[in-house]
């Protein structure tokens, strides 16, 4: 079977948009099966968006397994699978079919950034060039405007930053870099009252900041213990205060911590990414 037209167009705009998606490929069709080997189907996390592997319960199943990827309850790496389409899948037919199933743009490596100020806009540039997706979070329509256009990137204009806590995920890298502290704290507050550790919690600022910030957590009642799980300052110890040298240095401590956490068996990530004492009291 050749590949359905448009199914290449359709694929090369979901993977460059950044929305996340499922590639279904009918691999082998043996007996007597719905659809011929060739057959693909693209499905994103509201089911079926293009093609088609047969209709029926075999798409059915096909379009399940795919969706429990997006949602991240199954595997989300390339996986080959083999259904008897009788024992199964549930259909009166006795053919066998093998599906690959490949995933894209899904459990990427997502920075969200509380702040569009200068160092935020030269980190946000810095990151458009590797392979993640970034939000970035501001109460300022005129700062959000001055970001870059491009599809792995997210603006989100909020009046209370605080109140888009929930939808951060324990998987995410999460920078807190606002108008400065007052507008930090309630951010860093409803982080650590969540129930997961993420990755990589950093605020903007200086070694003073962080002991004023710890004491106004502990003083709202957050654990000593949880009070003290964020980096401040952040970054590697190399480069000026410079909006520029300080979003590289931030930059490849995020990298540096991506990759410790990916490591088997490595240690944490705070004893192998360490921060300097670096960025600047007044973040933009």
């Amino acid at each position: 079977m050749t590949t359905p037209h448009g199914f290449i167009e359709t694929l090369a705009e979901l993977s460059q948009s950044g929305q996340p998606f499922v590639a279904v490929t009918m691999v082998e069709a043996v007996g007597s099966t719905p659809q011929d080997a060739g057959a693909k189907m693209l499905v994103g996390r509201d089911g079926r968006m293009f093609g088609t592997v047969g209709g029926g319960r075999v798409e059915l199943k096909a379009i399940a397994w795919a969706t429990e990827v997006l949602a991240g309850t199954r595997d989300h790496r390339p996986t080959l699978v083999e259904w008897n389409l009788q024992r199964d899948v549930g259909m009166t037919c006795g053919g066998v079919v093998k599906l690959f199933f490949e995933s894209t743009n899904v459990n990427d490596w997502h920075v969200v950034i509380f702040g569009a100020g200068h160092v935020a806009q030269a980190l946000i540039r810095c990151l458009l060039s590797l392979h993640c997706r970034i939000t970035c979070i501001d109460p300022r329509p005129d700062w959000l405007n001055l970001l870059p256009a491009s599809a792995k990137l997210q603006a989100v204009l909020a009046e209370e930053m605080a109140l888009e806590v929930p939808r951060i995920r324990a998987t995410d890298y999460v920078l807190c870099m606002t108008m400065g502290h007052r507008t930090d704290r309630p951010v860093l507050e409803a982080i650590l009252r969540s129930e997961f550790t993420l990755p990589y919690l950093g605020v903007i600022g200086s070694q003073a900041k962080r002991k004023v910030l710890v004491r106004e957590l502990e003083a709202n009642g957050i654990p000593h213990q949880r009070a003290e799980e964020f980096r401040c300052p952040i970054g590697l110890p190399l480069g000026s205060n410079e909006p520029g040298e300080i979003a590289i240095s931030v930059a490849a401590e995020l990298i540096q911590c991506r990759d410790a956490a990916a490591r088997p068996g490595s240690a944490t990530p705070e004893t192998e990414c360490r921060s300097a004492a670096h960025a600047a009291d007044s973040p933009s």
